[in-house]
């Protein structure tokens, strides 16, 4: 054993060969030529930023032309993805080129220490940092490092424009919704008026307004007039007399946009009497009129008061108890 650790131990490294260096390393001319190639592949980045926006808002999305290749193209599509590719695939070109043409290119041999680095190395890392951006060529080639801000900089644009799909802030929309005194509650889908004895108890059903004759249903009042009916034993409610007039029957309405981030609450829990949102996991507990007992939500869900009018359909008796929507900041908390 001790023979064959001798052996290893006079082994003795070939080395490496000799350094080959490049031609940017000794013409200035090639240098300066390498640096504008460098420049116009983050130029050309930064106008594949700019076609994706260009086709984000400017071309429609009913937009067609034929290629032969292809067929019938969405030109939308089509010019947003190749502009986001074009913006992907030339700042990475340039980076490569840059790296492999202008960045130092001597070898360096690193000696392995055992466990942590010396403190004193540790110590000077920062200072390291400094001087291995300045040997990179940032300082002395200006121009790349201009182009180069202006392909990131375009590049951060995209992100920032996509954000328009997000919406206007909805203002005073959430006020209001669609119920009404008097509106009975359909069946989604059907918009088939419900009578209590339709509601077993335990069962839960989405429910929205009926619409009024002529009139047509928008997705925007779809989303913030769903409401979901729970039937429970009168017993089991843990309400003040108020809360509880809101109830017909063991039935209690609740909004089914959930109050943290405008998820639908769409989970409910038949032996604990919990609403459970399945984004973020809030938590509400219907026999308290829908009281937060777990997750981000600030603000139980708002209940909708219901009774039964003369033809013993479950109608509305007055709208929201407060606006329905995600943690909305015109209500007290």
């Amino acid at each position: 054993m001790s023979d064959e650790f001798n052996q290893i131990a006079k082994f003795e490294d070939p080395g490496l060969p000799e350094h080959v260096h490049r031609k940017t390393d000794t013409d200035p001319k090639a240098a300066d030529l390498a640096e504008r190639q460098v420049a116009i592949l983050f130029i050309l980045s930064a106008l594949g930023t700019v076609l994706a926006i260009y086709a984000y808002i400017f071309i429609k999305d009913d937009v067609f032309f034929f290629i032969p290749i292809m067929g019938d193209t969405n030109a939308h599509q089509l010019f947003l993805g190749l502009g986001m590719a074009i913006s992907l695939l030339f700042i990475g070109l340039g980076l490569v080129h840059w790296a492999k043409m202008l960045m130092p290119d001597t070898e360096v041999i690193a000696k392995r220490h055992e466990f942590r680095s010396p403190d004193e190395d540790r110590a000077d890392f920062h200072q390291t940092i400094k001087e291995q951006a300045a040997a990179a060529g940032l300082g002395r080639r200006s121009l790349i490092k201009r182009t180069l801000g202006l392909a990131l900089g375009f590049s951060a644009l995209t992100p920032l424009v996509l954000l328009r799909d997000l919406g206007p802030l909805p203002g005073k929309d959430l006020e209001k919704t669609s119920w009404k005194r008097g509106t009975r509650l359909v069946t989604d889908p059907g918009d088939r008026p419900i009578r209590p004895e339709d509601l077993e108890i335990g069962a839960v059903a989405q429910v929205l307004p009926e619409l009024e004759p002529g009139s047509t249903r928008h997705l925007s009042d779809i989303a913030k007039d769903a409401v979901l009916l729970i039937r429970l034993r009168p017993s089991e409610f843990q309400l003040d007399a108020e809360r509880l007039s809101w109830t017909y029957d063991g039935i209690i309405a609740f909004s089914k946009i959930c109050s943290h981030m405008g998820c639908a609450v769409a989970l409910y829990e038949q032996q604990t009497k919990h609403l459970l949102c399945p984004c973020h996991q809030s938590t509400f507990d219907v026999t308290r009129a829908a009281k937060v007992i777990f997750g981000p939500s600030a603000r139980p869900l708002p209940q909708l008061s219901i009774t039964v009018d003369a033809d013993g359909y479950l109608v509305a008796q007055n709208p929201f108890n407060e606006p329905v929507g995600p943690s909305y900041w015109e209500r007290p908390s």
